[in-house]
């Protein structure tokens, strides 16, 4: 890998995270990862293909994700496979320690508790 630091690329936006955290159990196509990411975000936020795909443009241009160029045999040859680069994952880790980080800040500070 190239030497690069993943923090240069954070924060990243919460779509852009929610792409590579759909991507980090391994290769997905587009509406494999459009349906992870609204099955996890329930009806918060709901990811629209237009929105997904230019995030998934984003993240290849950033060399964050890849395009396969196999995919599955019995599959749609209209699918489009990606899956994370080695700078997609080091970002990726780099942003849930970003998160983590704020979130023992925000239990620290007695945000998450319930007021009575």
């Amino acid at each position: 890998m190239d030497r690069f630091r993943a923090e240069t690329f954070l924060p990243l936006t919460p779509v852009a995270f929610d792409i590579l955290l759909a991507l980090a159990d391994g290769e997905q196509h587009g509406y494999r990862i459009l349906q992870d990411v609204n099955m996890r975000s329930g009806s918060i936020t709901a990811l629209h293909a237009g929105t997904l795909y230019r995030a998934l443009a984003r993240l290849l241009e950033q060399d964050l994700i890849q395009e396969l160029s196999e995919r599955p045999a019995e599959d749609d040859e209209r699918r489009r496979y990606y899956r994370l680069t080695d700078r997609g994952i080091a970002v990726a880790r780099a942003e849930a320690r970003r998160l983590a980080g704020q979130l023992a800040t925000a239990e620290a500070r007695n945000l998450l508790k319930a007021h009575a």
